[in-house]
């Protein structure tokens, strides 16, 4: 239930004015959202970490706004490292005002991350927009057959998605959002996860593994060696400012550490959603606000 209540928050206008201009939030959303870009790639990459970085802004309604989000992924890409990744969120890319218009921005930002050798991957978002971003990701790696595409493991067809996308880069996630007849408990949502990981090891693509759960990480790296895969064989994906020290432990080992780092004025959906994605994490948001009160 609190989960669906965030869920809910994040979409309320009230609840978002109320909290972006609190002057308690700043300190908060900075550790998970990313206030200088350039700074927070250059300093996880002296770290020995990867990013894939996600200009914030979804459900934009006119084509101003979207060729806005064109022009800042395409000055991100610029200031990116060879071997970083790009997020991308289709509807920030127009696919509610058009399918098409969402695929020629895609191409063109995968186009532009080519040129700087940046992948490109494409978020996963609301049900509904699931089919449309399978059919733009295939559409795409025609031209692309590196673009990456997301999987929500609460999804009940993602392990069919997986068996499909056996030879791409595929980012797993457990999933953030809410679905008629989507798996809700955590145990069912874990063993999705697991069932698709292992098709996802077996298959001839690039798995990334969006977890910071500490068993399914164990998990993955049996299955990589299981399947013969090296630790640079697939990666572990995490979010900026959640398990840091992790991060940086995976990456001494040798493995593929890849931080997740948003950024942006319309940082609000994405930590709304954090919270419900692990709502124990309120706590610690609900701490942090009044330890600066």
């Amino acid at each position: 239930m609190l989960r669906q209540a965030l869920l809910a928050v994040s979409k309320s206008r009230r609840a978002e004015r109320v909290i972006t201009t609190s002057p308690l939030t700043a300190d908060v959303v900075r550790r998970y959202v990313a206030d200088d870009i350039g700074a927070a790639v250059d300093r996880l990459s002296r770290k020995g970490l990867r990013v894939s970085a996600d200009h914030l802004g979804e459900e934009v309604t006119g084509r101003s706004q979207v060729e806005n989000t064109v022009t800042a992924y395409l000055s991100l890409l610029r200031m990116l490292p060879p071997g970083a990744d790009v997020s991308v969120k289709l509807t920030a890319l127009g696919l509610r005002l058009s399918e098409e218009l969402a695929f020629d921005n895609a191409a063109a930002i995968c186009r532009a991350a080519a040129a700087r050798d940046v992948t490109v991957t494409l978020d996963a978002e609301e049900h509904d927009t699931i089919a449309r971003l399978h059919a733009v990701h295939a559409a795409l790696r025609k031209d692309h057959p590196d673009v990456g595409v997301v999987v929500q493991a609460y999804l009940p067809d993602s392990l069919d998605r997986c068996e499909q996308l056996g030879d791409a880069r595929v980012r797993l996630c457990k999933g953030a959002y809410t679905a008629p007849g989507a798996y809700t408990s955590t145990a069912d949502i874990d063993r999705s996860f697991v069932r698709c990981l292992k098709v996802l090891m077996a298959g001839a693509g690039h798995p990334m593994v969006a977890t910071h759960d500490p068993r399914i990480v164990r998990i993955a790296s049996t299955l990589a060696v299981l399947d013969g895969r090296d630790p640079t064989g697939f990666e572990y994906q995490m979010l900026y400012g959640v398990r840091p020290d992790e991060q940086t432990r995976l990456a001494a080992l040798g493995f593929t550490v890849r931080v997740y780092v948003p950024y942006g004025a319309d940082w609000y959906p994405y930590l709304m959603r954090r919270l419900a994605e692990r709502p124990r994490n309120l706590a610690f948001f609900l701490r942090s606000l009044l330890s600066r009160g």
